[in-house]
C-alpha cells in the first residue's frame, strides 16, 4: 500500500526523535519515498545526515536555505507529499500550527500543505494533559488532522504514563489502511454523526444536563470513517477521546450543536443524529451564581430547537438516521417519530433494560425503517451495534444510488 507513496516527515525536537528514525528506515523498506524537514531543536537530538542516509533523500532544517533556485523549498515539498506525519509531535510544534504561527520550516510547511496531516504527540504525561495541549489538538481535529494516540509507559523524563510515540510498527500499519483502496458504499461519502450530551446553562456554576456518554455516537463515527467516509461529527461534552481519522467539532448546548449541525447539513450524504440533545433549557439564565433559598426554586424551561424534525422539513437528498431512546413502548415511539419527522431509519433502545443504559460499552437495539420492516440487535458492544448499523445504512445508500 504504501510502495511509491511520497511521506513527508516532521520532526520536532524531543527524545523520540530516535523513533523517528526507525520509522524512516522501516517507511523506506516497504517503498515509501521519505522527505524529512526538521525543527532546529530536532537537530539537537539527531543529526539531518542520519535522516539524509536513511531515507536516501535531502533533509530540510532552514526556511532560508533554498536547494534549488528554481523552486520555493517550502511550497514545493508541501504540494509533493501524499501524506504528511508529524513524528514526534511535541506540546510547542502542536501549539504553533494549531494557532496559524509559522517562524521555522516545519510549521510553514504545514501552513502550506493540502496533504492529510497525521500528529504522533510524544511528551512528559503532564503536559498531554494540560489543558492547553489539550485545546489544541481539538482544534486540529477539527482542521481534519488525524491524531496517532500516544501510548502509556515508561517515559524518558522518569514518569510513567501517556505520552509515548506511537511505535514505529503501528503507525505503519496506520498509514497501510489509510492507504488502502476503499471498497465500501460509503468511501467518499459525506457522513455527519452527532453524540454526547448537551449542556443547558443555569448560572455559571450549574447546568442541567443527560447520562449520554457519546459512546454510541463515537463507535458510529469511528465505523464510517474506517469505510472510506469522510466523516464530522459534532459532540456535546464527553470524556472520549475522538476517533482519529474524523473531522471533530465539540459543541456546548442544543443550540450550539443546531447552528453546527446545519452548517454542515446541505453538503452531507449521510447524516446519523445520535446525541442525546436537551428538549428544554432554562428561560432565564443568571449571571450571577443563584443563591440557596429557604424555600423551593422554580426553574422556568423553554423549548429548544428539535435539531432532528428541522433536519426531516429541510432534507433533499440525505440519508436521515435518528435515535430514540425510550423507558417504555419502544416500538410506538421510535415508530413514531421515524415517520413524524421525516426519517430514513431510526434506532431504537429500551434503557431499562440491562446492558442498554446511556453509560455502558454494550448496546440493545431495534433498526426501524421507512418501509416498515425492522431489525433486532440482540445485546452486544456498542462498536458491534456500529457496525451492524452502518451495514443497513449501505443498503439504502445502494437503493438510493440505482
Amino acid at each position: 500500500m504504501l510502495t511509491g507513496k511520497n511521506v513527508l516527515l516532521c520532526v520536532s525536537g524531543g527524545i523520540a526523535v530516535y523513533k523517528a528514525c526507525a520509522l524512516t528506515s522501516k517507511l523506506t523498506q516497504v517503498g515509501a519515498i521519505v522527505k524529512v524537514v526538521m525543527t532546529e531543536g530536532a537537530t539537537k537530538f539527531v543529526t539531518p545526515l542520519t535522516f539524509q542516509s536513511l531515507s536516501r533523500e535531502p533533509v530540510y532544517v532552514d526556511t532560508f536555505e533554498e536547494q534549488d533556485a528554481t523552486k520555493i523549498t517550502h511550497i514545493d515539498v508541501a504540494d509533493w507529499a501524499d501524506v504528511v506525519i508529524i513524528a514526534p509531535a511535541t506540546a510547542n510544534i502542536i501549539g504553533k500550527i494549531a494557532n496559524g504561527i509559522a517562524d521555522d520550516l516545519v510549521s510553514t510547511m504545514l501552513l502550506a500543505t493540502t496533504a492529510p496531516v497525521l500528529i504522533a504527540p510524544a511528551m512528559n504525561v503532564h503536559m498531554y494533559d494540560h489543558p492547553a495541549v489539550k485545546a489544541n489538538l481539538t482544534k486540529l481535529r477539527s482542521f481534519g488532522y488525524q491524531l496517532l494516540e500516544p501510548s502509556e509507559g515508561y517515559l524518558a523524563c522518569g514518569y510513567v504514563g501517556k505520552g509515548r510515540l506511537m511505535e514505529p510498527e503501528d503507525i505503519i500499519v496506520y498509514l497501510e489502511k489509510f492507504f488502502q483502496p476503499k471498497s465500501s458504499v460509503l468511501a467518499e461519502k459525506k457522513v455527519l454523526v452527532t453524540a454526547g450530551p448537551t449542556q443547558e446553562k443555569l448560572d455559571p456554576v450549574r447546568y442541567l444536563t443527560n447520562h449520554s456518554s457519546g459512546k454510541m455516537g463515537y463507535a458510529i463515527a469511528e465505523e464510517a470513517a474506517n469505510r472510506g467516509a469522510h466523516v464530522i461529527l459534532v459532540s456535546g461534552p464527553t470524556n472520549i477521546q475522538p476517533p482519529a481519522n474524523v473531522t471533530f467539532n465539540q459543541v456546548t448546548s442544543a443550540e450550539d450543536m443546531f447552528e453546527k449541525v446545519m452548517a454542515y447539513y446541505n453538503e452531507m450524504d449521510v447524516v446519523v443524529k445520535s446525541a442525546a440533545v436537551a428538549d428544554y433549557r432554562p428561560k432565564r439564565v443568571s449571571d450571577q451564581k443563584i443563591k440557596k433559598q429557604p424555600n423551593d426554586l422554580a426553574i422556568e424551561m423553554e423549548r429548544t430547537t428539535d435539531i432532528l424534525k428541522t433536519l426531516g422539513e429541510q432534507k433533499k437528498h440525505q440519508l436521515l438516521i435518528g435515535f430514540a431512546a425510550e423507558s417504555e413502548q419502544l416500538e410506538f415511539y421510535a415508530q413514531d417519530k421515524l415517520k413524524r419527522k421525516n426519517l430514513d431509519m431510526i434506532v431504537g433502545n429500551n434503557i431499562a433494560l440491562a446492558g442498554a443504559g446511556f453509560q455502558g460499552d454494550t448496546n440493545i437495539v431495534t433498526i426501524f425503517k421507512k418501509d416498515g420492516t425492522s431489525l433486532l440487535l440482540p445485546l452486544m458492544s456498542k462498536k458491534e451495534v456500529a457496525s451492524n448499523l452502518l451495514n443497513e445504512i449501505e443498503l439504502l445508500v445502494k437503493e438510493n444510488e440505482k
